[in-house]
C-alpha cells in the first residue's frame, strides 16, 4: 500500500514504480556477486584485520654504526638481554637463576614469538620455576587502561579521560610500617632514634621480606615493570626499576617518575634501585619487626625497597623519595621537599611548607615556569626536578580555585579513591566517601606553563611556609641566614584541631626540614648543606605566613590569599629588598614597612589584635613551643662551622 492506502505499481519485474534495479555483477569466471564499493582489504580473517590496527613504532633517532664500532644489537636480542636482566631482577635469593620470564600479555597469543628466558631442566626444581611469568614492559597510559578496566575490579574511565582507582584499605601512607635496614654501609650516616623517621630492622629479616614479595610476584601469571628515571639533572639522574602487580600502580609510576624516551630505554641495563611492589600481600606478622600486615622496607645497600600489605601508590613515590635523600647529599647535592617555580628573566624561587601553608598554590603562577611543585636538588649545575608529574589533593577541588589541576585531570591521569556519579561518571570532588585523602597523579607537560626540562639556575630566593593559626606571626619578614637554619630545621605550620564543648585552637606542628617523614640524614646535615648553597649564591630567605591575623583561630582571620599573593610578587621582583625594615620582639623577625598594594597595618601583627596582652601571651606560647621542639636538636653541630651552630641557636625566639 502507498502512503494514502493505495496499491503501488510494480513493472514486470516485480520492482515498485520509481525505484531502479540494484546492478551487481559477478567476477570472471564466477557466478559469485562481489561488491565494488572500495578497494579491497589486505585480510582474510578477522584476526588479520584485527592485526592491522596495530604498527610498531620506529626510532625516532638515526642509530649508524660508528667506524669501527660494534654493530647494534638486533631487537631479538635486545629483548632477550632486557628479560634477562628483569628475570635477574626477580630471582629468589635461594636459587642459581630467576624465574621464566616472557614479554608480553599472556592473553595475546603473538607472545608466544617473543624472546624468552626459559632455563635448562636442573635437580630439586620447583613448581614455581616451570610456569612463565609475562612481563608487561613500560606500557602506554592507553595499555595501562585496558589492562586496568579488564582485570581490576574498582578501575573506571571518568568523564574527563583520568582512570579512577582504589587503593584499597589502605589510603594513606603507613609511616609506622616502613622499616630500613640498619646495615655496615649507611648505618652511620643515617639519623636514628628519636624524632627520626628510620625504624630500623636488621638485614636477614629484609631478606625474608624481600622472598615473601618476589615470591608472590614470581606466582602470579603476570607483572608490570617500569624501566625510568629520577631527577631532570642527566649529570645526576638514577636510573630505578619498579615490579608491579597492578596496572593502576604502573600507570602512577609512569606518570610521576621521568619517562625515558625509546632510544634511552635500549641503554637503560640494570637499574641502580629497584622496587618490588607485592602490596596484595600481606607481610608475616610472626616476622622480627613487624607489627601489622603492612611493611615498607629500604636496603640501601642492596638498593631495593619490598612493599608488603598496602596498595596505596604514594608509599612508592615518597619511599623513592627517601631515597634520594641518601644518595643526593652522598654527592654533595642537596635533596629538597619543595615546590620550584623560576621568572622569565631566570630568577628561581624554592618553596618549602608543610601541608595547608599553600605550597602548591603559591609555587604555580600563570607568571612563571613551573620546574616542579614537590621534590627537588640543588648542585653545582642548579635546580632539578627529582620527578616527572605532580601528585596533586584533590578533596574539594574546583575549577575556578586550581584551574591547572582541573584541567590537568584528563586522559593518562590517575584518581585515586575518588567518588563519582554512577552513570555519567562525573567526579565529586567534595565526596569523603572513600577517603579525604583523595589524589590525582598526572605527568607534569600536562601543567601549562611548566619548563622542560624540568631545570633552572641558583634559586635567588628561598621561600619558608608557615600557616599561623595563633596569629602572632607577621605577613612575611627577611631572614638572616642562621634564622633560616633555625626555622628549615624547626618546619613549622600549625593545624587547627577540635576540642570538647566545641571550642577550637591551634596546634603547633613541627617537621623538620619541612618534610621529617622522609629524610634519611640529620636534619642538621640538610641545614649545612643549605647554608652553604645560599651564601656562595647569594639566596635571600623569607618567612611567609599565611595563616592567621588580628587573633588566633576562632578569633582572628585567615590572610586574604591576595594578600599573600603580593608579597611573594614582591619577593620575585626584588622590591620587597628596597624596604625599611623593623624587628619584633622575641622572634626578632624583620618586618617591612610597606609592601605594594597590602595594607600596611596587617606587616605588624600587633597591630591587628583588638587584646595587646592576649597578642604578647600567645606569642611567648608559640614561641616556648618552638624552643621545646629544638631542644632535640641542641646536640648536634651543623656542618663544620661551630660559630654557625651558636649563631643558629640564637636565632630562635629569646
Amino acid at each position: 500500500m502507498g502512503q494514502n492506502g493505495n496499491a503501488t505499481l510494480e513493472d514486470a519485474n516485480g520492482i515498485p514504480d520509481g525505484l531502479t534495479k540494484i546492478k551487481t555483477h559477478a567476477a570472471k569466471g564466477r557466478d559469485v556477486c562481489t561488491d565494488d564499493s572500495g578497494p579491497p582489504i589486505k585480510a582474510n580473517t578477522l584476526e588479520e584485520l584485527h592485526s592491522l590496527q596495530k604498527k610498531k613504532s620506529a626510532s625516532s633517532t638515526p642509530r649508524g654504526t660508528p667506524k669501527g664500532a660494534v654493530s647494534p644489537l638486533s631487537e631479538v636480542e635486545r629483548q632477550r638481554q632486557q628479560m634477562q636482566s628483569i628475570s635477574a631482577s626477580l630471582a629468589s635469593l635461594t636459587r642459581e637463576t630467576g624465574p621464566q620470564v616472557i614479554r608480553g600479555d599472556p592473553d595475546n597469543q603473538k607472545t608466544a614469538v617473543l624472546p624468552k628466558i626459559v632455563f635448562p631442566v636442573r635437580p630439586n626444581v620447583s613448581d614455581s620455576a616451570l610456569k612463565l611469568t609475562h612481563v608487561l614492559y613500560n606500557l602506554s597510559p592507553a595499555e595501562l587502561y585496558e589492562q586496568s578496566i579488564k582485570y581490576e575490579k574498582g578501575s573506571y574511565i571518568t568523564s574527563t579521560g583520568a582512570l579512577a582507582t582504589l587503593s584499597g584499605a589502605k589510603t594513606g601512607r603507613s609511616p609506622k610500617d616502613k622499616r630500613v635496614v640498619k646495615e655496615e654501609t649507611s648505618k652511620d650516616d643515617l639519623w636514628w632514634g628519636k624524632g627520626s623517621p628510620n625504624i630500623e630492622m636488621d638485614e636477614e629479616t629484609f631478606l625474608i621480606n624481600r622472598e615473601r614479595a618476589v615470591d608472590y610476584l614470581n606466582s602470579l601469571e603476570k607483572v608490570f615493570v617500569n624501566d625510568q628515571f629520577l631527577n631532570w639533572d642527566p649529570e645526576h639522574r638514577i636510573k630505578v626499576r619498579i615490579i608491579s602487580a597492578r596496572a593502576y600502580h604502573s600507570l602512577f609510576m609512569n606518570n610521576m617518575c621521568i619517562r625515558p624516551t625509546p632510544e634511552e630505554l635500549e641503554e637503560f641495563g640494570t637499574p641502580d634501585f629497584t622496587i618490588y611492589n607485592a602490596g596484595q600481600f600481606p607481610c608475616n606478622r610472626y616476622t622480627h619487626y613487624m607489627t601489622s600486615s603492612t611493611s615498607i622496607d629500604l636496603n640501601l645497600k642492596r638498593r631495593e625497597m619490598v612493599i608488603l600489605g598496602t596498595q596505596y601508590a604514594g608509599e612508592m613515590k615518597k619511599g623513592l623519595f627517601s631515597v634520594m635523600h641518601y644518595l643526593m647529599p652522598k654527592r654533595g647535592i642537596l635533596s629538597l621537599h619543595s615546590g620550584c617555580n623560576m621568572g622569565k628573566a631566570g630568577d628561581v624561587a624554592l618553596f618549602f611548607g608543610l601541608s595547608g601553608t599553600g605550597k602548591t598554590t603559591l609555587s604555580t603562577d600563570h607568571n612563571r615556569y613551573l620546574i616542579g611543585d614537590d621534590e627537588h636538588c640543588w648542585s653545582n649545575n642548579g635546580v632539578s626536578n627529582i620527578e616527572g608529574g605532580c601528585y596533586a589533593k584533590c578533596i574539594d577541588l574546583s575549577r575556578e580555585k586550581e584551574p591547572d589541576i582541573w584541567n590537568a585531570i584528563k586522559f593518562g591521569t590517575v584518581l585515586e579513591n575518588v567518588v563519582f556519579e554512577e552513570h555519567t561518571r562525573e567526579v565529586d570532588y567534595t565526596d569523603k566517601g572513600v577517603t579525604e585523602n583523595t589524589r590525582a597523579a598526572y605527568p607534569i607537560e600536562y601543567i601549562p606553563n611548566v619548563r622542560l626540562p624540568c631545570v633552572g639556575p641558583h634559586p635567588k630566593n628561598v621561600i619558608l611556609l608557615a600557616c599561623d593559626a595563633f596569629g602572632v606571626l607577621p605577613p612575611v619578614s627577611k631572614l638572616t641566614l642562621a634564622q633560616t637554619m633555625y626555622h628549615f630545621i624547626s618546619g613549622y605550620t600549625a593545624l587547627v584541631a577540635g576540642t570538647e564543648d566545641g571550642i577550637k585552637e591551634p596546634q603547633a606542628t613541627f617537621s623538620a626540614c619541612f618534610g621529617a617523614a622522609f629524610i634519611m640524614l640529620h636534619p642538621t646535615k640538610y641545614a649545612a648543606m643549605l647554608a652553604d648553597k645560599m651564601k656562595k649564591h647569594g639566596s635571600t630567605a623569607w618567612l611567609v605566613n599565611t595563616g592567621w591575623s588580628g587573633g588566633s583561630y576562632g578569633v582572628g582571620q585567615r590572610m586574604k590569599l591576595s594578600y599573600t599573593r603580593k608579597i611573594i610578587d614582591a619577593i620575585h621582583n626584588g622590591s620587597l629588598l628596597k624596604a625599611n625594615y623593623s624587628q619584633t620582639p622575641i622572634f626578632g623577625l624583620h618586618i617591612p614597612d610597606n609592601v605594594e598594594e597590602v595594607p600596611s597595618e596587617i606587616l605588624h601583627p600587633e597591630n591587628m589584635w583588638a587584646d595587646k596582652k592576649a597578642y604578647t601571651e600567645t606569642l611567648k606560647k608559640l614561641a616556648s613551643l618552638f624552643k621545646r621542639n629544638f631542644e632535640n636538636f641542641m646536640d648536634q653541630k651543623v656542618g663544620n662551622d661551630s660559630k654557625l651552630t651558636e649563631a643558629i641557636l640564637a636565632a630562635g625566639p629569646q
